[in-house]
């Protein structure tokens, strides 16, 4: 057994990749500034020097047709690992992605796959305004036939990597920039994270706090400061958005009797709404309260150092909804 080791998350995803690609010759990683550049958040880093430009290709500034030749790719037999630099462009690749690469399956009868990894940034924290911060999970989950994965530590990111690489379907990951620092112990070796399996971050037994992607921390620190003060908060992390762990979700309701959904996208129509909607249909009889949520406003994100920090829920706003919550 390798012993886990300390990294930040994009080492961790890096470590991932380089190992899927050692193990599999059809594993092959697209997009813009992939190869030489390394990326431009450094999170291919290193890539073309072991795997070389037939396996590490950078495409041009055209993501309609450069995802094209992605699933095209999956169909033929490859693996292809597909980069959008920033999540708000997926509404470029929404087209091949939504009406080919999801459906393939289903219109061949099973006879085609679309074995691939569509990965993206999102968030805010680095005052890149409306254009370059949005996270579309909630839009790709509307989507059958897509998976959609949201990592918080670096050992999820590095075991749900694995696993999505590995999947028959098209696979959505989306990264939260401001994580790619965050360090924790990440496991050597064969390292895989299972779909729809939702992780209990710290356990608790007076409200559950239902946190996706980067807001896993928040309430973490929402939990500690919420512990001075008598109150024992679950922290439960989805990891996936689809598949989702309903039972999970709702057997840590069952212990609480209380949930906040919390989440850095906007509130309407999102992933809060759908989460707290299945809470209240499967965990109706141990509620207490209504399942309340906490998510970013519905508003662009603005690029003021100022403003920015607005936009989504911090510790102090998940800390005084907990309270509102268990009065």
């Amino acid at each position: 057994m390798v012993e886990p080791r300390r990294l930040d998350y994009r080492a961790a995803v890096l470590e991932a990749l380089f190992e899927e690609m050692r193990r599999d010759p059809n594993v092959i990683v697209m997009g813009e500034d992939v190869g030489a550049a390394g990326g431009v958040f450094k999170q291919t880093e290193g890539l073309i020097a072991e795997f070389g430009a037939n396996r590490i290709i950078d495409t041009p500034i055209s993501e309609p047709g450069a995802f094209g030749m992605a699933v095209g790719a999956a169909m033929a037999g490859a693996r292809p690992v597909f980069e959008v630099m920033f999540g708000d462009f997926m509404t470029l690749v929404m087209d091949q992605l939504v009406n080919q690469a999801a459906k393939l399956r289903y219109m061949s009868g099973g006879r085609v796959r679309a074995p691939l990894v569509l990965r993206t940034t999102m968030g805010t924290g680095a005052n890149l305004g409306p254009q370059h911060s949005q996270g579309f999970y909630a839009w790709a989950a509307h989507v059958p036939g897509l998976k959609v994965v949201v990592p918080a530590t670096p050992a999820d990111a590095k075991g749900l990597w694995k696993t999505a690489i590995r999947d028959d379907d098209p696979v959505l990951i989306f990264e939260d920039r401001m994580l790619y620092a965050a360090r924790g112990d990440v496991p050597g070796g064969e390292h895989l994270v299972p779909f729809g399996k939702a992780a209990i971050r710290r356990r608790g037994r007076d409200v559950t706090l239902v946190a996706i992607g980067r807001m896993a921390q928040r309430a973490l620190d929402a939990a500690e400061i919420l512990a001075g003060e008598g109150v024992e908060a679950e922290v439960i992390d989805p990891r996936t958005i689809v598949p989702l762990d309903v039972a999970g979700l709702v057997e840590s309701v069952k212990r609480t009797h209380r949930a906040i959904v919390l989440d850095a996208s906007p509130r309407s129509f999102g992933v809060t709404a759908e989460i707290a909607a299945t809470l209240a249909e499967e965990a109706f009889d141990w509620l207490d309260a209504p399942v309340a949520r906490l998510a970013a406003v519905d508003a662009p994100v603005p690029i003021s150092r100022t403003l920015e920090p607005l936009v989504t829920p911090d510790v102090k706003a998940i800390v005084a909804r907990a309270r509102e919550l268990l009065r």
